[in-house]
């Protein structure tokens, strides 16, 4: 199918101006301005008859998000097996922007595992959109499906690298140097064979080591500084310091659009961006995620959880929506959100618009709202109506009383 999206305001995400975006199947095949260029390949691509043409009068496009840190089996189980979080569902995503997710274990590696995470992430992109995964979860040794990181970086295709490894936290395995390094070794020389991110995607916890083991890493090894992806670093403001220092050393930094109330020790993402970009740090080395279907839990004195919250993955859309009203251009905030993403994730077509990407885009309304989302050439949300729901969402999940379609296979 071919589809023109005309009189587009888009940002690629640098700004482009108002142009217009050809869409052959799952990719983008041109963009530009030139209507008659555009119907010239359309012609060339396929009978005049398939194709589609949709007028955005002028309404800003940006790429699909790529939400790098996403429980999609679900997270939590840290107050007993009833607080386990449930798994995340198709739109709880395409609601908001994201069209690529990378899946992972947390705390709960135990009773949950790889092989599961495999078969949520082949069940994400059987509905639509784009999904990857890390191998491993917080806790040493690591949980794997063929017996090594690198193992289940070469063999297992969805599999980019290692993650969530925790360190300075109290639920860690509160893993030494050596063992840091040997994680990251397997990873990196994973990517080396295979061309993917290789990264270790770090838990960081609130406690006083903070950053301590990479920067010990970098210090006393050969690993390059781009295989740690050290997350939450927004959690205090101590830490999200010592994680702005990193960049220089060229380590990317991922925060967590989380909850944050008036006067905690923390920053919500949009202002850790703020406070980022103000200082004028690497703009390509700080990434936003969700850290949707994790348990956000808070712990007394003795390590207890005494209440916890669950991420939600439209809070990534949400962030973003947030940095435009702080006054954050959209051109400045945008690379956390994509193309920062793509790069560290080597995920060549994404987080772009550009001729030969994935056709992943959202569609912002005029208080930067998300209200239209396209993924590898499908609609899945227009105008704020859910197109295609997974295969076990109910009805309701729609937010008026339209019909949605079942997602089905990338055939469709």
């Amino acid at each position: 199918m071919l589809q023109l999206v005309r009189n587009a305001t888009v940002f690629a995400p640098e700004p482009l101006g108002a142009v217009s975006i050809l869409i052959a199947g799952d990719r983008v095949a041109w963009i530009g301005r030139d209507a008659n260029e555009a119907d010239a390949i359309a012609r060339s691509l396929g009978p005049v008859g398939l194709l589609e043409e949709i007028d955005l009068a002028g309404r800003r496009v940006i790429p699909g998000l790529i939400d790098a840190h996403v429980h999609l089996t679900g997270g939590g189980g840290e107050a007993g097996a009833h607080t386990k979080v449930p798994p995340l569902t198709l739109s709880q995503f395409s609601r908001g922007g994201t069209t690529t997710v990378v899946a992972l274990l947390g705390t709960d590696d135990l009773t949950r595992g790889t092989g599961e995470l495999l078969a949520a992430v082949y069940g994400l992109r059987n509905e639509g959109l784009s999904a990857y995964c890390y191998t491993g979860g917080y806790h040493l040794p690591l949980r794997t499906l063929t017996g090594s990181a690198r193992g289940d970086i070469v063999y297992l295709d969805p599999v980019l690298g290692v993650g969530e490894l925790a360190i300075s936290d109290h639920r860690s395995s509160q893993p030494t140097l050596d063992e840091l390094l040997r994680v990251a070794s397997e990873a990196h020389v994973a990517g080396l064979m295979t061309g993917k991110a290789g990264t270790v995607h770090l838990h960081m916890g609130d406690g006083v080591r903070g950053l301590e083991l990479v920067r010990a890493a970098l210090d006393q090894s050969e690993i390059p500084a781009r295989v740690f992806h050290p997350t939450h670093v927004n959690r205090n403001r101590r830490l999200f310091q010592e994680a702005c220092a990193l960049t220089s050393r060229g380590v990317t930094i991922d925060v967590t659009a989380f909850p944050v109330e008036e006067g905690e020790d923390a920053y919500a993402a949009p202002e850790a961006l703020r406070t980022y970009l103000d200082r004028g740090l690497p703009a390509e080395r700080i990434t936003i995620s969700s850290d949707g279907g994790g348990c956000l839990p808070t712990f007394d004195s003795e390590g207890q959880v005494a209440h916890f919250d669950v991420g939600r993955p439209a809070a990534l859309g949400e962030a973003l929506a947030d940095c435009l009203h702080r006054g954050i251009a959209l051109e400045a905030a945008l690379p956390a959100f994509t193309s920062n993403v793509a790069r560290v994730l080597r995920l060549a077509r994404k987080g772009r618009l550009a001729a030969g990407a994935d056709a992943d885009l959202a569609v912002l309304d005029a208080h930067g709202t998300i209200e239209s989302v396209m993924a590898r050439g499908v609609w899945q949300v227009r105008e704020h109506r859910l197109l295609r729901r997974g295969a076990f969402e109910r009805d309701a999940t729609s937010s008026d009383d339209q019909p949605t379609i079942p997602a089905t296979t990338k055939s469709d």
